[in-house]
């Protein structure tokens, strides 16, 4: 019992000598701390809202505003983050500007952008498709008058600010086959990197067109015992137009002329351009060549040489 008592004894006495030492240099001491002053220049957002009334709105609702995140303007000098010191401009407004992304070039509006946004999606921006075409970060996002719910872009959606460019691509959404990107299952994003990538036409997925079909239609990926030719050189789109098309399962063309294209040589299959039968030859209506032909991706069977199994 003595021995117990006298353990509890120093055990409590180690206690309070501990509770007395000073705090680490953590995390907890370094959040007591007093906020660095302000540099000089720097006058604070609040200063810039008592003449840029209501500019601050769209910002305080979007993730700019969050000012626990040291990466933000929130948590650095608010509107200064970005247009620079203001003091400056508040004593003579009229002679010194702070900076006007709309008066600004491309390049220099990147390059107060990419500030932050330089990882992950944005990592490849410079020398990509858009860079490289003098495009600017305020060509697609408004950060004080965004229309959309997300991403703060400068249209209503994404499909609605891609077609500002690519009116080309977005008119093929209307056709009968096409991706579900009108319904909203799908956005230009879900294959696209439109802020930079390492492969062909801004894809997000593998190196090729095909590899990027494939990371979503994976049963026509193979490797498989028998390659259709058509798919061995680059991609899908040798028959299918992934924006759209009038034909079903978005071909660029309808069968059987599809694959006439290229099985051109006499006899069977480029005999029924033949007038004489073309009305009663069957392989012109229905799913045509792929009637027989039904593994036209690709075969694993022994005797699937010609994909019909």
């Amino acid at each position: 019992m003595k021995h117990t008592w006298v353990r509890a004894v120093v055990s409590a006495g180690v206690l309070l000598a501990w509770l007395a030492m000073p705090a680490p240099a953590g995390a907890d001491a370094r959040r007591q701390q007093s906020p660095d002053p302000p540099q000089a220049g720097y006058i604070g957002a609040d200063a810039c809202l008592t003449c840029h009334e209501g500019y601050d709105t769209a910002v305080n609702s979007s993730k700019h505003a969050f000012a626990k995140d040291p990466r933000t303007p929130a948590a650095a000098y608010g509107c200064e983050s970005c247009h620079g010191p203001g003091e400056a401009h508040s004593q003579d407004p009229a002679s010194v500007k702070v900076k006007i992304f709309t008066k600004l070039s491309a390049s220099e509006t990147n390059e107060t952008c990419l500030t932050c946004h330089d990882r992950g999606q944005h990592a490849m921006w410079n020398g990509s498709a858009h860079d490289s075409r003098n495009m600017s970060c305020g060509s697609c996002h408004s950060v004080h008058q965004p229309k959309s719910a997300r991403a703060q872009l400068a249209a209503v959606n994404q499909t609605q600010q891609c077609a500002t460019c690519h009116r080309d691509k977005v008119s093929k959404l209307d056709r009968s086959g096409h991706m579900p990107v009108r319904e909203g299952k799908m956005e230009c994003s879900s294959c696209h990197n439109v802020h930079g990538s390492t492969n062909v036409r801004l894809l997000k997925a593998g190196n090729t067109v095909s590899e990027s079909c494939t990371s979503c239609h994976a049963e026509k990926r193979g490797p498989f015992l028998f390659e259709h030719a058509a798919l061995a050189g680059d991609s899908c789109s040798t028959c299918h137009d992934p924006h759209g098309s009038s034909n079903e399962r978005m071909l660029v063309a309808k069968q059987p002329f599809l694959c006439q294209r290229c099985h051109n040589f006499t006899r069977h299959p480029s005999t029924i351009y033949d007038s004489a039968i073309l009305a009663t030859n069957n392989k012109v209506f229905g799913r045509s060549c792929v009637t027989c032909h039904s593994t036209i991706h690709g075969s694993n069977h022994p005797a699937g040489s010609r994909f019909v199994r």
